[in-house]
């Protein structure tokens, strides 16, 4: 059984996802600077198998990849220190060289690896990858971005980026 680092808890602190998308349950490793793995439990009631497929539950590849996107944001809130409530977003900015491997469905457990490749100023660059019992579901490269989050407060003096990975 993994150590939990982050519980849903801290996690909620850090994302400003909410159910039904938040799509990471804990952390169980974390490497300041360089890397993350955090833990998707994959339920029978989670409201995108109803239609996805009714006879056979499969977990949308694109919420694999949320799913790996957001622990991206949890390894970026812990390196720069800006979290949910900073008026702050990390958005999504791009996917590149995505594999699917495995399906997902309900009862496993997602294990989400990823590991920071490059930032310059806003933009952080990481390659993530998705198993279930050590078994590749998921790899791919993403691409995130800090953006000011539209009808927030000023999120001055909240750090964008303090890596140079050049």
């Amino acid at each position: 059984m993994s150590q939990t680092i982050f519980d849903i808890g801290a996690i909620m602190g850090m994302l400003a996802h909410r159910s039904p998308f938040l799509l990471v349950d804990k952390v169980i490793a974390y490497e300041k600077g360089k890397s993350l793995t955090a833990i998707k439990n994959v339920t029978y009631n989670e409201p995108f198998f109803t239609g996805h497929f009714p006879k056979v539950p499969t977990m949308p590849g694109v919420l694999i990849l949320e799913a790996l996107a957001q622990a991206c944001g949890l390894l970026t809130s812990q390196d720069t220190g800006i979290r949910a409530d900073s008026g702050v977003i990390f958005y999504f900015a791009g996917i590149d060289n995505a594999r699917f491997k495995r399906i997902v469905v309900p009862g496993d457990q997602l294990t989400l690896q990823v590991t920071i490749d490059k930032v310059k100023r806003n933009v952080w660059r990481f390659k993530a990858m998705a198993s279930v019992d050590q078994e590749m579901a998921c790899e791919a490269d993403l691409l995130c971005a800090f953006k000011q989050a539209p009808g927030s407060a000023s999120a001055a003096g909240a750090p964008l980026a303090e890596k140079s990975g050049e």
